[in-house]
């Protein structure tokens, strides 16, 4: 049984009831849960998905503007009266970054690898919440990465050289993304803000394919045992999900499927400008929070609130979440 965050403000079965024609109390975030992270020296939380110990590791945030455009079928306003509805400033959309880890039996699994310090002074947090978490980076075995957008993949590489940060880790891809990302051809479908990451993946992982440490694969494989892949493209053209199961207990790790969960949850509609397909998004974002409803499963997404864990339930046209305290 997962438990709600006390600093939640719970409806009672009653009012939700009446509100949304549901049988069991929702959990909003209220203000208390608007900072942007995790309390000092509290970067990192375990929970349970069966026998797995999964422990959510906070890397930072940056600000996005909630300028024209960063949604791209709503307004302005529409976005603000989301963030307001969750108790959030309205001028910029916190954009924080939380990286799953898995232990499944004897195997340290990262999903994704953190921005590593390279994308803003305000994220690159992950090396020491590891840590503080009881992690030993050196014996990580297996990265799962969902797609190749910067504060998924940076972490994998040394600013400087470009060197491997788990030199001994398995690193799988999803083999679309790769394809996608190593074409020669991915400069004319960039605009040319992307075109130097596209020229550092290509310096890069063929490199690192050659020698062995990448391995791709397609939907529907165990990567792990009990984790297996879950295409769901759309925020980029061969963007993956992940699915973890122990016992009856199940958990869909989202990536970047639904991203800032008081924006794209209340409102999964809603595609926004980082999405390269918002139609196909916002499918496999529909299809999976259905998914983690009707299977009873947790979910973790990359850009949630911390910890970035919890259930899911429906409210009105959009969803609801319910974090593990």
């Amino acid at each position: 049984m997962y438990h709600l965050s006390r600093r939640n403000l719970i409806l009672s079965a009653a009012g939700a009831g009446a509100a949304f024609s549901l049988p069991k109390p929702l959990a909003f975030i209220d203000a208390a849960l608007a900072q942007k992270g995790p309390e000092a020296g509290k970067g990192f939380k375990h929970f349970k998905v069966g026998d797995i110990q999964m422990t959510s590791i906070y890397d930072g945030s940056v600000d996005r503007p909630n300028a024209a455009g960063f949604i791209k079928n709503a307004s302005i306003d529409d976005v603000k009266g989301a963030l307001r509805a969750s108790a959030l400033a309205e001028d910029n959309v916190p954009n924080l970054f939380t990286v799953p880890v898995a232990r499944v039996g004897s195997k340290t699994i990262l999903f994704d690898a953190g921005t590593g310090g390279q994308i803003a002074p305000s994220a690159g947090q992950f090396a020491e919440n590891l840590k503080a978490a009881g992690i030993d980076a050196a014996k990580v075995d297996t990265i799962l990465i969902s797609h190749f957008h910067p504060d998924h993949i940076l972490g994998l590489m040394t600013k400087e050289t470009n060197a491997p940060v788990y030199a001994t880790a398995e690193i799988v891809m999803p083999e679309t993304e790769y394809k996608w990302w190593t074409d020669p051809a991915v400069f004319g479908k960039l605009p040319d803000a992307r075109h130097g990451l596209a020229k550092r993946i290509q310096a890069v992982f063929p490199g690192w394919k050659d020698k062995g440490q990448i391995r791709l694969v397609g939907n529907d494989v165990e990567v792990a045992p009990g984790v297996r892949t879950i295409d769901a493209p759309g925020h980029t053209p061969g963007h993956m999900a992940f699915h973890v199961s122990s016992g009856r207990d199940q958990l869909l790790v989202l990536a970047d499927v639904v991203t800032y969960n008081p924006v794209f949850l209340r409102n999964p509609g809603w595609h926004g400008s980082f999405d390269a397909d918002g139609a196909l998004a916002e499918t496999h974002r529909r299809k999976l929070m259905d998914r983690a409803i009707t299977d009873k499963a947790m979910v973790t997404a990359y850009h949630f609130i911390f910890p970035a864990a919890g259930t899911i339930a429906k409210d009105g046209a959009g969803f609801a979440f319910n974090p593990v305290a």
